[in-house]
Formats: structure tokens, C-alpha cells, sequence
């Protein structure tokens, strides 16, 4: 019965969500499309010629929306789930934190990447302490290797929850990037803990 209650409070605060209904009427496949507009909107990350990694990019709203304002650019979409296709895209389904689908990727690169995002999050368990530890961890294997992939006036995007793992994931922002600055975008959800990460220029 508990479940069934929480998944009927879900759906209603779907209908109820105006970024939902939004992202319907715009074609995008979730609502987090809008976080990734609002960061650009506000950091002036996208244009066309860039080269992009979409980390955990299912069901990919973060690449439709970079697709579009790149254009000409280049888009490696990367996730455990299989992805309709996108225009402009070059899709890999398989574990990031696989040694395996990392060389993957830069094989795949002809140039240094200008841009590496990620929107990666675990399955949550419902412990927020546990779910928070196991995300930030994501979070800093793809900052690790965007030392790796990323040209040096590049930025890194990822998303953060508060907990015991997010100043860890601060502090190593600055370590890797001249600049490191959080932001919590308007359609994040006024109940999530989540914000965001945004790196730029390596140093």
C-alpha cells in the first residue's frame, strides 16, 4: 500500500510540475532539459563548433538541448541504458567508470573536448547520506577524467547533492580548475538536495 501511495504522489506531482508539462510542449524527454538551459543561460557555455561528453545522458534531454545550439559541433552521449537516437550525436551504452568505455571515448575524440557534463546519479536507496556519498563519487570519477579529455579553457558540469561528500567534490573542483562555482537552478526542485557544479579552465 505504501508504494502504491508513493507512486500515485509521483505521478500527481508530475502532472503538476510545470517543467514537465513544458517539456512536452518544447519535445524534450525530461524536465531536466531546463537545468542545463538555466546553467547556460547564466554561465554562457554553448555554441556551435564545440566538442561535448554527455556523462549518464539518458534519457537524453541534456543532449537535445546541446545538439541544438552546437550544431556544427560534436556530441558523445554516454550511458548504461540505450538511447533513441539524437541528431549529432555518437552514442555509447556502457559503465563510464569502466577503464574500458573511457578509452572508448577518447578514441572517439579527435580534438580536446570543450565541454564535459554529467547529469550521473545512482539508483537511491532511500538514504540520503548513502545516495549523496555514492552520486558525489560519480561525480569525481568524471571530473577525474575530464582532467584527461579536456582542452584547457574547457568547462566541467556535473551535478552534486549537499552532503558529507560535497565539499570533498568542491575542494577538488579548484584543485583541477582555476574556477569552481555551484548552482541550483530554478526547475531544480525546491525538495532536492541537488545543485550543481560548474569548472572552468584547467590549471
Amino acid at each position: 500500500m505504501k508504494k502504491n501511495k508513493i507512486s500515485k504522489n509521483w505521478v500527481n506531482k508530475q502532472r503538476r510540475d510545470t517543467y514537465v508539462r513544458q517539456s512536452k510542449v518544447d519535445g524534450y524527454r525530461a524536465r531536466s532539459a531546463y537545468k542545463l538551459i538555466e546553467i547556460d543561460d547564466k554561465f554562457k557555455i554553448f555554441k556551435g563548433g564545440l566538442t561535448v561528453i554527455d556523462i549518464g545522458a539518458a534519457p537524453g534531454s541534456w543532449s537535445q538541448y546541446v545538439s541544438k545550439v552546437v550544431r556544427n559541433g560534436k556530441i558523445i552521449s554516454v550511458d548504461l541504458k540505450e538511447m533513441e537516437p539524437i541528431n549529432n550525436t555518437t552514442q555509447i551504452k556502457g559503465d563510464f567508470t569502466d577503464d574500458r568505455i573511457q578509452e572508448e571515448i577518447k578514441q572517439l575524440l579527435t580534438n580536446k573536448s570543450d565541454i564535459v557534463m554529467s547529469d550521473m546519479a545512482v539508483n537511491t536507496t532511500g538514504i540520503k547520506n548513502i545516495d549523496s556519498i555514492q552520486t558525489g563519487e560519480l561525480c569525481k570519477n568524471a571530473m577525474i577524467f575530464s582532467k584527461e579529455v579536456i582542452s584547457n579553457h574547457g568547462f566541467f558540469i556535473s551535478k552534486i547533492f549537499m552532503g558529507r561528500s560535497f565539499n570533498e567534490i568542491i575542494d577538488l573542483g579548484k584543485k583541477i580548475f582555476k574556477e569552481a562555482k555551484v548552482f541550483k537552478p530554478k526547475s531544480s526542485r525546491k525538495d532536492s538536495k541537488e545543485s550543481f557544479i560548474i569548472c572552468k579552465n584547467l590549471r
